[in-house]
């Protein structure tokens, strides 16, 4: 019976017990470069598996997580032996990433691609004044805050999550838009919105109060206009082992456990 994957590629983040794991585990299985397996075992925390999605993306090659790191929310647990029969049997999750159209105060445009999240954060003492606009309409004209994010389902348990925003099921069509610390409209705590929507912030007096974008780990500083929409043409594709899929993890966040 053929396998489901003929090909396995390594790789590793930079620290000393993940370059081991790696190490251990080539010693013992088969590989081939990244770019050419049919699919790659990420051996680190969150943050690599962010990277090696964003290394990919665009290629629907899987990945499959062992967790290496300190959380280790989108990984799978690290083990050498049966690796084989961990991913034949592995499970598929599927995300989408964001696009973030950036213009900054020198009126130059950048962008980016977010798996987790998009934020807007302020860049001095002074808090950011934004305006929201969703598919074209004015929904805040003004958001005193310290900045705003849009995030994905597979990202609402990460930042999203820490600054008191919805956790989402992976399969839901939504976004959720959160601010962080807002001062007025005192009592706005955020709103969810189809995934299909468009979503600008425009920073008011961005001269004088200063605000940064991010996608994930890319950052534009001095913008004066965000623009962000999930890209339905781009799959991620993460695995997980039976049973510890990426729906069961954030349910049980649900949950409190």
């Amino acid at each position: 019976m053929a396998r489901r994957f003929a090909t396995v590629a390594f790789v590793a983040s930079p620290s000393l017990e993940a370059e081991m794991a790696e190490a251990a585990l080539k010693a013992q299985y088969p590989h081939v470069e990244p770019e050419h397996a049919d699919v790659v075992v990420a051996l680190g925390g969150d943050g690599l598996m962010l990277r090696t999605l964003h290394r990919f993306m665009g290629s629907g090659r899987p990945i499959y997580g062992m967790n290496k790191g300190t959380v280790g929310f989108l990984m799978n647990e690290f083990r050498t032996e049966g690796l084989i029969e961990r991913l034949e049997a592995a499970q598929r999750s599927v995300a989408h990433p964001l696009l973030m159209t950036v213009i900054d105060t020198e009126g130059a445009e950048h962008t980016a691609y977010a798996i987790n999240e998009v934020h807007m954060l302020r860049q001095s003492h002074q808090t950011a004044k934004l305006r929201v606009e969703v598919d074209g309409h004015v929904r805040l004209a003004e958001l005193i805050s310290d900045g705003i994010l849009i995030a994905t389902p597979a990202g609402s348990t990460a930042y999203n999550l820490s600054v008191d925003g919805p956790i989402l099921p992976l399969n839901a069509p939504l976004l959720a838009l959160t601010p962080i610390s807002a001062f007025r409209p005192r009592r706005w705590r955020g709103a969810l919105l189809p995934d299909r929507a468009l979503i600008s912030v425009t920073v008011i007096e961005a001269e004088h109060r200063p605000v940064s974008a991010v996608a994930d780990h890319t950052e534009f500083r001095d913008v004066c206009r965000v623009s962000a929409s999930m890209d339905h043409g781009i799959d991620l594709v993460m695995l997980h082992d039976p049973g510890h899929s990426l729906d069961e993890r954030i349910l049980r966040e649900q949950f409190g456990y």
